[in-house]
This record gives structure tokens, C-alpha cells and sequence, in this order.
């Protein structure tokens, strides 16, 4: 007889998760919440808790099961136009208020009503013990604990009935989420010690702008989870999560190939063209060629058939779409095949999460080929701390590198003329770096282009100079007779032989 392996150990099987109702969320917290536990959800008021909990019941009705919101703060009414706001049917949700719709202020009439202020704290959870034991559903929203609190009067009492709701849903196969809106002085660690898992809401203002909105799990026992803050908006349909990059979860095979842009004298100063899975960075003042530059590769990448996104923070996508037109590129004809796609942003509405968002999907989804930024001074508006922009623009650089993305990111310089600076430095994140300056030769201004670094292969080291025209780039000859170009006051002492003529084109 042949020895039967053992059976798996019950206790080492990883129970099925049960789904929070936002895929965002779910995500952070590697597949959802362990079934049967009591979960503290705390924020200020207005920061989405009562949303995140009607769409955790909302789940639970998909799934079949039986739900229950007990609410002490709100109004069966309130909550009912919360939902419909959202386009959600609360009919398959049993609400259950300790605030009923017939309490009235009448002085004449009998103090009967169950309401927090006026019955006895054991009073109040022994209704709720009642509602449980008689509907036995499998999620249960707690709103809020506040009022709670308040009839404790004291830590200690208000300890011992949480812990008594924490025993008591624990003997009745449920899963439970108590909202809190922070109404104490100081951060409640005894509702963070006995919850079986924490996640904060935070809506933070900023100096122009529409609000931002953050949460954080700050405790999930025996669960990993990504930590940090993970930005989140409110829409219609409920809380949109998006969870914080980590670039080392999405390694895959290396990507190989080289990136042409389409111009032959291009792809020559570039040592043959640019490598999939690398990031460019444009370098110049405005007005020098940049935006129009990206446009050439976009469109380059569309006439491989491969689809190709601009994220336009400057400029809107009319005036994008007009100087396609101007320099006759066929932009419109390849957004009309659905291989580019212009994506106007406003940085003063958009959180950086969000953002990162977008481009996931645009990469995931779309499968994008090339991604281009356009330009970093205004996503840095998004983000004014440059620190947290960096650490942000390495995680997506990474991301993007990782998934074979050709990445280019236009950054504007400070001044036209003379020395110019950049507002940060992303240089060094960059794998290869692209240099645009404009220079002066008998009364006209012209434009230079230089490669100053591309890490994966060899380049050409010399200056040359660029006209963009109709269709594309020209570019011209070597040239020689150049100084200043790096300190940003380029002098050409050569000839004019080797300039670009108003016949030359883009070649």
C-alpha cells in the first residue's frame, strides 16, 4: 500500500478574501478583507466613508448575501439620496436607524424614541444585538461611532461596549466595517488596537485647485497590504482608488528593439534610433521644437501600427492638433485610426495617483508603445514638492521602462536666451537626453540640436542644426564652428555653408 499524501492543514489555507466593492481598494490590499472580522474605517467628515461603506454592502447584495447598514448618525432618507446620486438602489440594503424619521422635538411627547442622546449606551447595542441576531447578515456597516463615544462619557466604557461588539459579531459569521469620523482630540489607538484592520480617509486642500483626496491602511493584522498614502477621487459610481506604483511588482521580459522616429538623419544622431523600454528627456527653452519633435515619433509609432499616447499639460488639444497641421503631420488622420491619442490635463485637477492611473490604463489596456509627457513643468504643478515628484517620476519611469514603453518627457527651461535652468533635475533619470537651443547667425535666430547622453548604445557627439518643416525635421551637417551651446549661449563663428537654406526639407 502507497502512503496518501496528507491532506492540507486547514489552518495553513488562505481563506477566501471578501471584496471591499473597490477594485482599487481590493488591490492595495492583495485581494480584500478576511471574512468575519471587524474593520475601523476613520476620516473627517466628507471624506468618503459613507460611500466606501454603502459600496461594501452594495458588493455583498451582488454576491447574494444578506446586508445591513446600522446607522445612529444619518437618516434612512439621507442615505437613500447618497445613493441615487450615485445611480445605487439601496432595496436589497436593510437599514436599521436608532435615529427613526417619527422622532420629533414635540415636548409633549414621550420620551420613547431610540435616540443615542436619550437611552442608555447598554440600551443602544442591545438594539443592534437584536437587529443582527434577527436578520443574520453577512456585512454589517456601523455608522458612526461617534455617537457611541459620546454616550460612554468615559474611555473605559466606551472600550468595554466596543469590545463587546467585537465579540458579539465574531459569533455570528460576519463581516463588520465601523465608520469614524475623529470627532476625539487626539487619534482613538484603542479602536486601532482592537480592529482587525484600519484604513484612513483623508481630504486634504490645497493652495489652488480642487480638493485632493488620500487614504492609507494603516493596519490589516496577519495581511500584506501597500502601504502609503494611494490618491482616490469621488464620482459618481462611488469611490475611484488609485493604488500607490511599485514598479518591482510589475517585472516582465526585457524588451529589444530600436524606436525610428521616422527622419533618417535623426535615428543617425541617435546611434540608429531609440531603444524600447528607454526614456528620453527633451531639453530647451520654450518655443524651440520640443512638443513638435514628440509629434514626429507619435506619429512614427502610428505608422508602425502601434498606438501611441501624448499627455498634454500645456497646451490644449486644439492648439496640439494646429501645429500638427502647420507642419502638415497627418495627427488627425492617426487620432482618427485610434493609433494616437492626445489626453489634455489639467494639473490643477488632477492628483498625481490619478495621473499614473491614466497611464497604466494606457499601457495595460491600449497597449501603448509610446508614452509622452508634455511637458514635466506642469505635471510639477501637479506636485509642487520636488522631492515626491522625483520618487514619483522614478516609479513610473521604471514601470514604463519595465513594460517596454518608449517614454518621452519634455522639460521647459527658464529663459529664451543666456543661461537657463530647469525647475528640476530629472536628467540623470532620463536614459537618453536630447539638448534644443536656439543660436543667432547674421540677425536670425536658428535652432541647434545636440545628443548629450544616451546610455544604451553610441550617439554622435556633434552639434547640428534643425528646422522643423512641412511633413517632419531637417536636419543639417555637422557644425563645427560652435561654442557656449551647453552654458546656453550658443556662438557660431563657422560660415554659412553648412546652415540650412530656406529650400532645405525635412529629410
Amino acid at each position: 500500500m502507497t502512503d496518501q499524501p496528507d491532506s492540507a492543514d486547514p489552518m495553513e489555507v488562505d481563506p477566501p478574501r471578501v471584496s471591499t466593492g473597490s477594485a482599487g481598494l481590493d488591490d492595495i490590499l492583495g485581494g480584500g478583507l478576511d471574512a468575519n472580522r471587524l474593520y475601523l474605517c476613520e476620516g473627517r467628515p466628507g471624506a468618503g466613508k459613507t460611500t466606501l461603506a454603502i459600496q461594501f454592502l452594495l458588493e455583498g447584495v451582488r454576491q447574494g448575501e444578506r446586508v445591513l447598514y446600522i446607522t445612529l448618525s444619518e437618516t434612512e432618507r439621507e442615505l437613500r439620496l447618497v445613493a441615487k446620486r450615485h445611480s445605487w438602489s439601496l432595496d436589497a440594503v436593510t437599514v436599521f436607524e436608532l435615529v427613526p424619521p417619527e422622532a420629533s422635538l414635540d415636548p409633549n411627547r414621550e420620551l420613547t424614541v431610540f435616540h443615542p442622546a436619550e437611552i442608555e449606551l447598554s440600551e443602544t447595542t442591545q438594539l443592534v444585538f437584536d437587529q443582527v441576531q434577527a436578520l443574520e447578515p453577512a456585512r454589517i456597516v456601523f455608522d458612526s461611532l461617534s455617537e457611541l463615544r459620546l454616550l460612554a462619557q468615559n474611555s473605559l466604557r466606551y472600550r468595554r461596549q466596543i469590545l463587546a461588539l467585537k465579540h458579539f459579531f465574531t459569533g455570528r459569521d460576519c463581516t463588520v466595517l465601523m465608520l469614524d469620523d475623529m470627532s476625539s482630540q487626539a487619534d482613538d489607538l484603542q479602536l486601532h488596537s482592537i480592529a482587525h484592520g484600519v484604513v484612513t480617509l483623508e481630504q486634504v486642500a490645497v493652495d489652488y485647485g480642487g480638493e485632493r483626496r488620500r487614504l492609507r491602511v494603516l493596519k490589516m493584522r496577519g495581511m500584506p497590504f501597500r502601504g502609503g498614502y494611494h490618491d482616490f477621487t469621488i464620482r459618481r459610481g462611488g469611490l475611484e482608488i488609485y493604488p500607490r506604483l511599485i514598479a518591482a511588482e510589475h517585472r516582465g521580459p526585457v524588451a529589444t528593439g530600436v524606436v525610428s522616429g521616422g527622419q533618417p538623419a535623426l535615428d543617425a544622431m541617435l546611434g540608429g534610433g531609440l531603444e524600447r523600454g528607454t526614456s528620453v528627456l527633451l531639453l530647451g527653452p520654450a518655443g524651440v521644437g520640443k512638443s513638435s519633435l514628440t509629434l514626429i515619433y507619435a506619429l512614427a509609432a502610428a505608422s508602425r501600427g502601434e498606438h501611441a499616447v501624448i499627455y498634454a499639460f500645456d497646451e490644449s488639444r486644439a492648439t496640439v492638433l494646429a501645429r500638427a497641421t502647420a507642419l502638415a503631420l497627418p495627427l488627425e488622420a492617426a487620432m482618427r485610426d485610434g493609433l494616437v491619442r492626445v489626453q489634455q490635463i489639467d494639473p490643477a485637477e488632477l492628483s498625481p495617483g490619478e495621473f499614473i492611473h491614466l497611464v497604466r490604463t494606457a499601457v495595460e489596456q491600449d497597449h501603448a508603445r509610446v508614452i509622452i509627457i508634455d511637458s514635466l513643468n506642469g505635471y510639477l504643478s501637479a506636485m509642487p514638492d520636488e522631492r515626491f515628484l522625483i520618487l514619483q517620476m522614478h516609479e513610473l519611469l521604471s514601470y514604463l521602462n519595465q513594460s517596454g514603453v518608449l517614454t518621452m518627457l519634455v522639460l521647459a527651461q527658464h529663459g529664451l536666451t543666456g543661461p537657463t535652468q530647469t525647475p528640476i533635475d530629472l536628467s540623470y533619470l532620463s536614459d537618453s537626453v536630447l539638448m534644443l537651443r536656439y543660436f543667432e547667425f547674421e540677425g536670425t535666430v536658428r535652432r541647434a540640436l545636440s545628443v548629450a547622453k544616451k546610455r544604451s548604445g553610441a550617439h554622435e557627439h556633434s552639434i547640428r542644426e534643425f528646422r522643423l518643416g512641412r511633413g517632419g525635421v531637417a536636419i543639417g551637417p555637422p557644425l563645427r564652428d560652435f561654442s557656449g551651446i551647453l552654458t546656453g549661449t550658443p556662438l557660431y563663428s563657422g560660415t554659412s555653408a553648412p546652415l540650412l537654406d530656406d529650400e532645405s526639407s525635412p529629410r
